[in-house]
């Protein structure tokens, strides 16, 4: 990409799980340790493996059924907890155990490179999430964990989720700016080709061990995009902060 391209964007919004938090590490760690105060025992990282695994399942579903209105990712990631904890032989929780857990998404941990690549890149462009996690999810979660953005873009806004257009396209709307000024940062090659093919500009940062020993793709870039860095820090430094 050529430093005239590069300069044409003036705000990035980020996909979350996966690029700029661990969510499989952050949950396994929280279930592992409350488990160990609740005197529970059990398979938490197949639970956590399985739970992430119903996320894109959950919110098809939600496409396939209109009629039912949106439902937020929260109240998905409930669904199929319930779901999962007879799957994997957990008993005797609590409303506020099931809760908690399920609060779990809001918990998340930065990768090492996300808070200081964050940072360096909001002195040039704003920077927004642009998750399927809902309002309230996104902003807990950088609460919690130190994330600099200046504003929470999410699915929730447009009734939405990624893939679907009216995220990419609501987003840039939002923010007052045409797609081409705007640049889409992800760990995901289909997120990035969504975004591309709306006219935003993209950037992979990829994170290997997302999925942990069950990661089987986004590896490295399989698309065209504006930028490839190693991690946030190398993201800002390739986009001149």
């Amino acid at each position: 990409m050529t430093a005239t391209d590069l300069s044409s964007v003036k705000a990035m919004a980020f996909d979350v799980f996966g690029t700029v938090v661990d969510w499989r590490g952050s949950l396994i760690a929280d279930l592992t340790q409350w488990a160990a105060r609740r005197g529970l025992s059990g398979d938490w990282t197949g639970l956590v493996d399985a739970w992430r695994g119903a996320y894109v399942p959950s919110m098809d579903e939600v496409r396939r059924h209109p009629e039912g209105g949106y439902l937020a990712l929260d109240h998905l990631h409930r669904q199929s907890l319930e779901t999962l904890i007879g799957r994997f032989g957990v008993s005797g929780l609590s409303e506020d155990d099931l809760a908690y857990m399920t609060l779990g998404w809001h918990r998340l941990r930065p990768w090492p490179d996300s808070i200081g690549g964050l940072t360096r890149l909001k002195r040039k462009y704003t920077i927004a999430t642009l998750s399927n996690g809902n309002v309230a999810l996104l902003n807990n979660m950088a609460k919690h964990a130190g994330l600099p953005w200046d504003l929470i873009l999410s699915a929730e806004l447009f009734e939405h989720y990624k893939p679907d257009p009216e995220t990419y396209l609501g987003a840039a709307r939002l923010l007052g700016l045409p797609p081409g000024q705007v640049m889409m940062v992800a760990a995901h090659n289909n997120d990035l080709h969504a975004a591309q093919d709306l006219g935003l500009k993209t950037a992979f940062v990829p994170r290997v061990t997302e999925y942990g020993p069950l990661q089987n793709k986004d590896f490295a870039p399989d698309g065209d995009w504006d930028v490839v860095a190693a991690d946030f820090d190398d993201l800002a430094a390739k986009m001149g902060c």
